[in-house]
């Protein structure tokens, strides 16, 4: 997924992203469309989610890495057509990890690949034995299919990396034969030999070059990247295990002031309101959709749309304070984007990724706050 660049604006700012072609199954046909995926985390296969959806999807069958012969495809009003002897060359993990090191690579982070390399250098390096088994662990962690990319080299392929990674005499599933300048083969009919991992040894000796895995330079404030995933906090549905205790609507009373409201959202719209014996109404709506309507045609007071943000933040804070449970959910998302999704407006939520998203934007300030306040951060 290195080729096929894309991008997304949200709230004015340009999210980088990558795609590829997948079948996506819907009841017994095909459908030929684009995996998208982007720095933040975001994934688009159909719908937006995150990689635990992606891999839901692809455990369910919906995202299709297998044909069933015989089906119907379709390429939307492109073309339609019936599977004779299908082929497919990627499995269900091979594209989650392509998917894993596109979003390092859009983070500028080192991917599985470049894990290797560093971890090979090392090993060459050291030849302890420990750094011959870290060694295979990232080897392997490289998507099976990306494997023979990894040194550039199409001549020699993964070859080298294979003998170094095994023990002498073990045995490969595939035959492994290279030549040496005289001409003896490295390997004993696929066993491999100490000769074979001499020459691997000699091989990275003369490979060596800067690579961006270890040359990396740190920014000098940073990372400029979330280090966490991205949180989706879809109404109904969430993407995060425990992820409706941080919105609006979850039933966590706060107390402001004198008044005690079920849940962000009555105190919100409550406060909102020009209309004091209104904001009673609103406070004691037997769910936050019906004090949202009877605050919907009631006159907001003066200046609202000024300090909107520093009330809607003042009361996540009072929730967050109040509730140190869900303070906890919040803590453990990191410093990952908070996508809110399904608040009904486009200045609150993501709506569809065009939103301006400020509950979610709130909810990583508040995170913040927590954060500095557990470390004992003073200015």
């Amino acid at each position: 997924m290195q080729g096929n660049r894309t991008y997304r604006i949200v709230d004015g700012e340009r999210i980088d992203g990558v795609f590829r072609p997948i079948f996506i199954r819907n009841g017994a046909d095909y459908y030929l469309t684009d995996l998208k995926v982007f720095a933040d985390g975001a994934i688009f296969y159909w719908e937006w989610g995150d990689l635990d959806g992606l891999r839901a999807k692809l455990e369910a069958g919906w995202v299709a890495t297998t044909i069933e012969e015989g089906s119907w495809a379709s390429a939307h009003d492109l073309a339609r057509w019936r599977f004779g002897e299908a082929v497919t060359r990627i499995t269900a993990e091979q594209l989650l990890g392509e998917v894993v090191d596109a979003i390092d690579r859009l983070n500028g982070r080192p991917d599985s690949t470049d894990r290797c390399i560093t971890a090979v250098l090392r090993y060459v390096d050291s030849r302890a034995e420990t750094d011959r088994i870290a060694l295979r662990a990232a080897y392997e962690a490289i998507p099976a299919h990306h494997r023979i990319y990894a040194l550039g080299d199409m001549d020699a392929r993964d070859i080298p990396l294979r003998l170094l990674v095994s023990e002498v005499g073990e045995i490969w599933d595939e035959y492994v034969f290279f030549e040496v300048d005289d001409g003896e083969a490295l390997t004993d009919d696929c066993a491999v030999t100490e000769e074979g991992r001499r020459w691997a040894f000699q091989y990275f000796a003369d490979w060596r070059r800067p690579h961006p895995a270890a040359v990396a330079q740190r920014e000098a404030d940073g990372p400029a990247e979330a280090r966490s995933p991205t949180v989706y906090l879809n109404y109904g549905r969430p993407m995060y295990p425990r992820a409706h205790g941080l919105r609006n609507d979850f039933p966590a009373p706060i107390r402001v002031a004198d008044a005690v409201y079920p849940t962000v959202e009555h105190a919100y719209w409550a406060l909102s309101a020009n209309d004091e014996s209104l904001r009673e109404r609103i406070r004691t709506a037997p769910s936050p959709g019906e004090a949202r309507d009877i605050a919907a045609g009631a006159e907001r007071r003066p200046h609202w749309s000024d300090v909107r943000l520093t009330v809607m933040a003042d009361l996540m804070r009072a929730k967050f304070v109040q509730h140190p449970d869900l303070a906890e959910v919040l803590l453990a998302t990191g410093d990952g984007r908070i996508h809110y999704s399904w608040a009904n407006s486009q200045f609150w939520d993501t709506r569809d990724s065009a939103g301006r998203n400020w509950l979610g934007r709130l909810l990583e300030l508040v995170r913040t706050e927590l954060v500095a306040d557990r470390i004992g951060f003073r200015l």
